[in-house]
């Protein structure tokens, strides 16, 4: 059994690294998805709601409360599959929640890239590094993620990824942490 988590902030690469995984046929929990379905079932429009309904979770349950709501969805994932990937951790105390949850099984990685860099993909993906439609600035979403712990998530990495160089390059990086695990990672 292997649990692998990712982390990493907005634009550099987590999604990527979780599609890789999904053509590999490794499962993936995102734990935006806990996200998104809180927001459904509070009425409200994911596209404009996600920071607040996550830091409303956050706030009503614990700290640890997303990472709490996505056991469930690893440990059903994990009856059928030896590999799991969690995609989108966001603070060290879910670095805690799964550590805790599936010890020396849980690895975690950090995938990084400089603002510019993030906010010139999140632009070609639609999504405007600037303030769009009730929506936050690049510049605010890193701000929010990283007062959620982020930061301290990303200094706790078995490993990290810098992913400046190309999709190639990520992707074959991510593909030899998810066949051989991340102490075999390098670019």
């Amino acid at each position: 059994m292997r649990v692998i988590g990712t982390v990493g902030l907005p634009g550099s690469g987590k999604g990527e690294a979780a599609e890789v995984a999904r053509e590999l046929g490794v499962p993936v929990v995102t734990m935006g998805d806990v996200i998104r379905r809180e927001c459904r079932e509070r009425g409200l429009d994911p596209a404009t709601s996600h920071g607040e309904v996550a830091q409303a979770l956050r706030e009503e349950n614990g700290p640890a409360a997303i990472a709490e709501r996505s056991l469930p969805l690893l440990r059903e994932a994990l009856d059928d599959a030896d590999t799991v990937l969690v995609d989108g951790i966001r603070s060290d105390v879910e670095v805690d929640a799964f550590e805790s949850a599936f010890g020396e099984d849980f690895s975690l990685v950090s995938i990084e890239a400089p603002a510019e860099v993030r906010a010139e993909r999140l632009d070609e993906r639609g999504r405007d590094a600037g303030a769009d439609e009730g929506g936050e600035t690049l510049a605010e979403r890193d701000e929010r993620e990283l007062g959620f712990g982020m930061g301290e998530a990303m200094e706790r990495a078995d490993v990290r990824i810098d992913n400046t160089d190309s999709l190639e390059s990520f992707r074959r990086t991510v593909r030899t942490v998810i066949e051989s695990g991340p102490e075999e990672a390098t670019q």
